[in-house]
């Protein structure tokens, strides 16, 4: 067996023919210069620009660049609010970020630009491999060529066996060992590691069901919050949502048609250690229904374990307090009576907000007026002359709510939106004690703070729990989940999965002894090639053992008589040398 081999030359490589061909669908790169026939010359010179893999890349790359400043820029379909506030901030570099469209990235002409080229780059690289991939799978292995001791890896012995018979166990055995094999003249070609190439087609296809996945997402989202208080009942409607987010392509029509009810809120926290008032549970109970005339289900929303309807999911985003209070006027008369949320301020539920009486209300002289209420709530109080108005522990343990009271015009009718927890004391008079103090008031559930001259009162009556929900419907999510999942495993086989030909010639010799030539070709150098021809070499090697060596030369006049020896191992397989010198 040769124990040296050269790399192979231009003219090497031509007598391959065949099975040298690319062991790849992956389309030759050529740097061609650009065309000199007119338009259609140019346009066939754009499209192969376009469909190769280098400008693949290359938009793959300013697609994800052009994701950045979404992420580092408030943008008008998340935040209106932090764009106007960003504008406000900043006059001059506002106007740029407008003519650039910064503040709308992901529907801007620009970036959807980049999306639809990458889309098209992406069908033009896979449709032609695809179709390549398909005539591979059904062709056979190419036949061997005409010296297969030129190949990286190969392996020769002499054997007694019929070339039929070395064949016929070489196509078994290559079968076997589950490569494409059959019978080509005098040699047997296999071919095997065909899922590298489907896993490359596999990646690049869920590529491009990711990017349909994600437009189709962001064109028909939407996601809204909604504050529900213990008791209180929400509708799919566009109308019921205290904020509400959508897709450019959306419409109301997409909205689930469905309803749920907040029947209680429980939450459980540390009690102890040094994670003390950390929420350990929080649960919401529902009742819900599908459709106008769904029949009524219970179920229980909790962190992370959404209500799921159609496309659309329920999620549990927040908890809080809404302490129940009522109002009466000058005369008696309960002109309020209801909970009011208020929101968290810190980790133990620390709340602030406003309580407005707008209709109904008159006062000592039977005058229409206006209430308003600055209120704080803790749910535990450290107790009197221990601690200012700040919760020691998120549970309901001692509860209190302080209230400053006002009265006058709360600017409800003046055109301009206000938030329903904040109170505007431009256009108010804050109620004063008989000493001239303000009238402000720590109240316990159960008492009432009265008002001055007659005014009317407040009563704290108890608390109510409320939890925030957020509704999303994200479609396409699975199919982008699916896309992600087949791009990683695609990618895994592509590569980890060597693509690889082998070829076994058996030809009777001049003196009528048959010589086994084994020899194997990868796409790229590695030493799992002439590692697996090694031992394929070897079963081959124990069905057609090797036969003597023919002699060469006169015998030595004297000495022992010469021993020709066994043959040579057919599992040390040859490969070039790194450096050798090429003849």
């Amino acid at each position: 067996m040769s124990k040296t081999t050269t790399d192979p030359t231009p003219s090497d490589a031509e007598d391959l023919g065949a099975a040298g061909s690319q062991l790849s669908t992956a389309p030759q790169e050529e740097l061609s210069a650009p065309p000199s026939l007119g338009v259609i010359g140019w346009t066939r010179w754009f499209w192969r620009q376009l469909t190769s893999m280098r400008v693949a890349l290359l938009l793959l790359l300013l697609l994800s660049l052009g994701a950045i400043p979404g992420s580092l820029i408030p943008q008008t379909g998340i935040d209106a609010t932090k764009v106007e506030l960003f504008r406000r901030n900043h006059s001059t570099l506002a106007p740029v970020y407008d003519k650039l469209g910064l503040f709308h990235v992901y529907s801007s002409v620009w970036f959807s630009a980049i999306y639809i080229l990458l889309f098209v780059s992406l069908i033009g690289c896979i449709v032609p491999r695809t179709w390549q991939f398909v005539g591979q799978l059904r062709g056979r292995p190419p036949g061997a060529p005409k010296r297969l001791t030129r190949l990286p890896a190969h392996t020769t012995w002499r054997t007694e066996a019929t070339p039929e018979q070395v064949r016929e166990a070489a196509l078994a055995l290559l079968k076997k060992r589950r490569f494409r094999a059959h019978v080509a003249g005098d040699a047997v070609a296999a071919e095997k590691g065909y899922l590298r190439e489907l896993g490359n087609l596999a990646f690049h296809i869920a590529l491009i069901v990711m990017l349909v996945a994600f437009a189709a997402g962001q064109l028909f989202k939407s996601e809204g919050d909604k504050l529900i208080v213990e008791g209180g009942g929400f509708s799919n409607t566009l109308t019921q949502y205290d904020d509400f987010k959508s897709g450019s392509l959306f419409s109301s029509d997409d909205l689930e048609p469905f309803s749920f009810k907040l029947d209680d809120f429980r939450g459980t926290y540390e009690v102890t250690g040094p994670n003390r008032g950390t929420p350990r549970t929080y649960e919401a109970h529902l009742t819900y229904s599908v459709g106008a005339y769904g029949k009524d289900t219970k179920t229980t929303v909790k962190v992370n374990e959404p209500l799921e309807i159609g496309d659309s999911k329920v999620y549990l985003v927040s908890h809080g307090y809404a302490p129940v209070v009522t109002v009466r006027d000058g005369k008696g008369n309960v002109v309020m009576k209801d909970a009011v949320p208020l929101l968290p301020q810190d980790g133990n539920v620390t709340s602030s907000g406003a309580i407005k009486v707008m209709d109904g209300y008159r006062n000592a002289q039977g005058q229409k007026d206006q209430l308003g209420f600055q209120a704080v709530f803790i749910p535990t109080f450290a107790g009197e002359g221990q601690g200012t108005m700040l919760s020691q522990f998120p549970a309901l343990l001692n509860p209190r709510l302080a209230l400053n009271a006002y009265h006058g015009d709360l600017g409800v009718n003046a055109g301009i939106p206000q938030s329903v927890y904040q109170l505007d004391t431009q256009h108010l008079k804050q109620f004063k004690k008989a000493n001239g103090d303000p009238l402000a008031e720590r109240l316990k559930p159960g008492q009432t703070m009265q008002l001055p001259n007659g005014a009317g009162s407040i009563t704290f009556d108890g608390v109510k729990e409320w939890a925030g929900f957020q509704v999303t419907r994200q479609p396409a999510s699975g199919w982008a989940l699916g896309g992600a999942i087949a791009a990683i495993f695609g990618l895994a086989a592509s590569l980890f999965i060597q693509r690889r030909r082998v070829w076994v010639r058996a030809v009777r010799g001049a003196d009528g002894v048959t010589v086994v030539e084994m020899a194997g070709l990868g796409r790229s150098e590695s030493a799992k090639v002439p590692e697996e021809l090694g031992q394929l070499a070897g079963i081959l090697y124990d069905q057609a053992p090797g036969a003597p060596e023919p002699e060469t030369g006169p015998e030595p006049e004297s000495g022992p008589e010469s021993d020709p020896g066994p043959a040579a191992d057919p599992s040390e397989v040859s490969v070039p040398a790194e450096g050798a010198e090429k003849k």
